[in-house]
């Protein structure tokens, strides 16, 4: 009788039991065997013995690709073990997958000595012989003992369990049981109790990984903070991580990482401890890089790296496509859309926000505990929707804020929010914020206070006039999220977003606004010209009055606002010397400027855009020299 090894697998494998059996004896298989199965059933472990299976009349082909869709296998050596010629099959196959594809190999020698299958010698290695010599002849013969004895030498190396180290079967099968349990930690993650709309976004993401199968597939998840990109991920990790012979998923990255080494050393022992199931000490960085990339090659794996905001985050756990096998999904969640196109991920999900429906179902469930509103309540509610747009962390949070409470504080509530929003949300959102640089977080800052809706290459032109290198850092914050670009080339933002930096604006100084850098609000302006409260601390000011009022204003109250660059009147009146008004402006925009003609000490001459719609102007002034004029849209 002759027999031929090939391989089965022609892609990565897809798991369909979680441990093998190899073993040879008929007596062995009735008590250490069966044993061990049983328990491993009873722990819910899907268990495929060898022998018991081939008994039914399953193909040789089909055994063998029966292997390669498991992801542990126990080999139970034994002294009749080298007398099967279909263990001696099957152990061709799992060294094959464990070196294809990292499959997890756990060799237990009962009641032999390891040294013997390592070396094949003594009674091992006569059986061997016989066994081969009944099968085979010639080259085949050579051949055939060439690679079982490589195979043999292979498993016998690689750590295991020595039957002599315990005191009895039950002690050994309970060790080896634990330790299957342990390396296949079959534990869903903690996810929302309220998944309104996720379901659809898991499938969705989900499609991008099979596509992607045939090779290391490496996902983004992209969008601003509360826009639920963790509980996305998680929602994707409990669904698929049981095809996967390792996994991990490390939360909140972007919170513990810092410069110092013990972070770089603390995440990626944390990769290793998962994908491993040991602990390794190790303190150099680089050296604990090749561990990972050592520990994890060849092994099909689940790895999630949650809220990532530095490209050096992913170069120390993740740096290349190389350090895994075949089939591995990496799933990278982040605000940051410029760092996963910098990793060359294969697809980036952007979060979208929750529809209407969605967004009323969600909150109920938080302030009614009911997928609908209460009847009373009904028009209240879908006013806070309004104010979320879509924002998951915020329906949450607002809804669990409002549980309970009576219309009255609801009413309170919704006319503070557009106002004073909880500090809480905001704080959530915040983080966003503190990644930026201070380019960035000016550029940000102008855009919640001024150009809300103004044309992106418009705002771009005065705001690097004014220094900030907003061709960059406008692409920068459209990146992690905190701005967009809308139809007709239009800056938007969130809401809340908008709320945030506006709240980081007014703790600069929240009793004094004339110490504050920009100026929004119609009665801290107002206060700050009639008083005369300003400071050089002010860099934007805006005040709009209706059409119908001419308040007026002393150009005095400008005098130590000496770095304004931005500043916005709608229908207000200044009286005296205009040469208060600082030489640092970049952008004026006067709606209904009320004078026929602009007087000849108004500096100007640095000014980016000029935009005097609805003005009273019969006279223009001679253009200043260097003066750039930007097209208004």
């Amino acid at each position: 009788m002759e027999f031929a090894s090939s391989s089965f697998l022609t892609s990565e494998p897809h798991f369909i039991h979680d441990v093998f059996i190899n073993f040879g004896g008929e007596d062995i298989g009735r008590r250490f065997v069966s044993h061990l199965h049983s328990v491993l059933l009873q722990n819910q472990v899907k268990t495929f013995i060898s022998q018991e299976n081939l008994h039914e009349g399953m193909k040789l082909e089909e055994h063998m690709r029966a292997i390669g869709h498991t992801k542990i296998t126990i080999i139970v050596f034994s002294k009749s073990y080298a007398e099967s010629i279909w263990c001696l099959l099957e152990l061709e196959k799992i060294i094959e997958c464990d070196e294809t594809f990292g499959q997890i190999v756990l060799p237990l020698f009962y009641e032999i000595d390891p040294s013997d299958v390592r070396h094949q010698k003594d009674d091992f290695g006569k059986a061997l012989e016989e066994a081969a010599h009944k099968s085979y002849s010639g080259e085949q013969l050579e051949h055939a003992l060439s690679k079982w004895s490589r195979a043999l030498t292979t498993a016998a190396r690689i750590t295991g369990w020595d039957f002599r180290n315990f005191r009895h079967d039950a002690e050994l099968v309970e060790r080896i049981v634990s330790h299957v349990k342990t390396l296949l930690d079959y534990k869903d993650l903690s996810i929302t109790q309220y998944p309104v709309g996720l379901e659809s976004q898991v499938e969705d993401v989900i499609k991008c990984i099979e596509n992607e199968s045939s090779k290391v597939c490496m996902i983004g998840i992209w969008g601003m903070g509360g826009s639920g990109r963790t509980t996305l991920a998680k929602a994707i990790y409990n669904r698929i991580y049981r095809e996967f012979i390792g996994k991990s998923f490390i939360e909140n990255i972007g919170e513990v990482w810092d410069s110092k080494i013990e972070r770089y050393v603390a995440l990626q022992e944390n990769l290793l401890s998962d994908v491993l199931k040991s602990k390794l000490e190790v303190k150099s960085v680089g050296i604990r890089r090749t561990m990972i990339q050592n520990g994890i090659s060849r092994k099909k794996l689940l790895i999630v790296l949650d809220d990532v905001n530095e490209i050096g985050q992913l170069k120390s756990l993740c740096g290349s496509r190389e350090w895994f096998g075949q089939g591995t999904v990496i799933i990278l969640t982040t605000r940051d859309k410029h760092l996963l196109n910098q990793h060359l991920v294969d697809y980036v999900y952007q979060m979208d926000r929750l529809n209407e429906n969605e967004s009323l179902e969600l909150f109920s469930w938080h302030a009614f505990r009911d997928a609908i509103p209460k009847k009373e309540w009904s028009e209240l509610a879908r006013n806070v929707i309004v104010y979320c747009r879509g924002l998951p962390l915020a329906l949450q949070f607002l809804g669990s804020y409002l549980c309970d409470k009576t219309i009255e504080v609801w009413e309170s509530v919704l006319r503070e929010l557009q106002r004073n929003p909880p500090n809480e949300l905001l704080n959530l959102l915040n983080m966003s914020f503190d990644g930026l640089r201070d380019t960035e977080k000016d550029i940000f800052l102008d855009v919640c206070c001024f150009f809300k809706g103004k044309e992106k290459d418009y705002v771009t032109e005065i705001l690097n006039g004014c220094g900030l290198h907003a061709d960059i850092g406008i692409t920068l914050l459209i990146d992690r999220g905190l701005i967009k670009v809308e139809r007709n080339n239009k800056l938007e933002l969130h809401p809340l977003l908008r709320d945030m930096g506006r709240q980081i604006i007014h703790q600069e100084c929240s009793k004094e606004p004339g110490k504050r850098s920009r100026l929004w609000l119609q009665d801290d302006v107002k206060d700050v010209l009639n008083e005369n409260t300003g400071t050089e601390a002010i860099q934007g000011l805006s005040l709009k009055l209706h059409s119908r009022r001419r308040d007026g204003f002393e150009a005095h109250a400008f005098k130590k606002m000496k770095r304004l660059r931005l500043l916005q009147l709608d229908h207000v009146q200044l009286s005296g010397d205009f040469g208060n008004i600082s030489e640092e402006l970049r952008w004026i925009c006067w709606r209904g400027f009320p004078y026929e003609h602009i007087p000849s000490n108004f500096h100007l001459q640095n000014a980016i855009a000029i935009d005097l719609k609805h003005s009273h102007l019969q006279l223009l002034w001679k253009q200043p020299p260097g003066f750039r004029a930007v097209k208004i849209p």
